[in-house]
């Protein structure tokens, strides 16, 4: 019953890092750029809802859609001001520019949230913990988990089914591909922020929920994504979401049979074996380069 119990908390929580994955796939998809602010970004949003169901008395049904149109704007903000000036500078430049908005974000967070935990008011998800037999799930994991996968499909359904989308996928395979078939790539990079940092939002909202939100603590949550993405491949969506669930199991089964101190090395040991073994993922794409 064990196993049972390690496995279901293993998919639960995986899906959580899915979700976060997915945020960063989203935006290295069109940009070929690794965000490394989509935990603090991921943060932010979360207090910010916080703040409209506690200080402004926002019902949670109206908080969280509101918080997703904000979280968006923000997207498209710091993808205008911070990054679009930098787009003929080398990768490197980028990557430098979003660690620097994750140093700015995490200063202004904790100037208006300060360091201790905020948490969301009890009782906001109605339900109780579902006991099956000897096993049990927490009600707000259940929550996280059917968002995450309704927000998977709708992913899904965006790159693949719409012209936007496809525009996007264009985008990731070949900027000049895409500029030469007119697509507008800046439009391109700023819908990909801001999808991005909605789709981060939802996985720091049930985080928060069910956790609390601490500015360092929580945004630091987002760096075990990593295996995730690495496991499925940098460039799928599909790989980041699969991965998402084989970290969170592994990491279940690694706290209850072992240690719960090694639950948190394991993604990381994980990501370690995944760039010895298989750089490129599970489902990324291996790029052969001719010199």
């Amino acid at each position: 019953m064990l196993f049972l119990q390690y496995l279901i908390s293993g998919i639960l929580t995986g899906g959580l890092y899915g979700l976060i994955g997915v945020a960063i796939v989203i935006i290295y998809k069109a940009t070929e750029v690794f965000n490394f602010a989509v935990g603090m970004l991921m943060t932010l949003c979360a207090l910010t809802c916080v703040s409209l169901v506690t200080d402004l008395h926002f019902p949670f049904w109206l908080a969280v859609p509101a918080t997703l149109v904000i979280g968006g704007i923000i997207g498209m903000l710091i993808e205008r001001l911070g990054l679009r000036p930098l787009l003929s500078q080398p990768i490197l430049t980028l990557v430098m520019a979003t660690l620097a908005i994750e140093s700015i974000l995490r200063g202004l967070s904790l100037m208006v949230w300060t360091g201790f935990t905020v948490s969301f008011p009890k009782g906001l998800l109605p339900g109780k913990t579902l006991f099956i037999g000897p096993l049990f799930i927490s009600h707000e994991f259940v929550y996280a988990f059917v968002i995450s996968l309704l927000a998977f499909a709708l992913v899904g359904l965006f790159f693949y089914k719409t012209q936007t989308g496809l525009k996007m996928r264009v985008t990731a395979e070949s900027h000049d591909v895409a500029m030469a078939l007119g697509i507008n790539i800046t439009t391109v990079f700023a819908l990909a922020w801001m999808l991005s940092v909605m789709v981060g939002t939802l996985a720091g909202i049930f985080i928060g929920n069910r956790m609390g939100l601490q500015v360092v603590i929580t945004s630091s949550l987002a760096f075990k994504a990593l295996p995730a993405i690495i496991f499925g491949g940098l460039d799928s969506v599909a790989g980041a979401i699969i991965g998402g669930f084989v970290v969170g199991i592994l990491e279940k089964f690694a706290g209850g049979y072992i240690d719960p101190k090694v639950s948190e090395i394991t993604p990381y040991i994980i990501l370690l074996l995944i760039l010895l073994i298989r750089p490129e993922g599970l489902f990324g794409k291996k790029r052969i380069e001719r010199i």
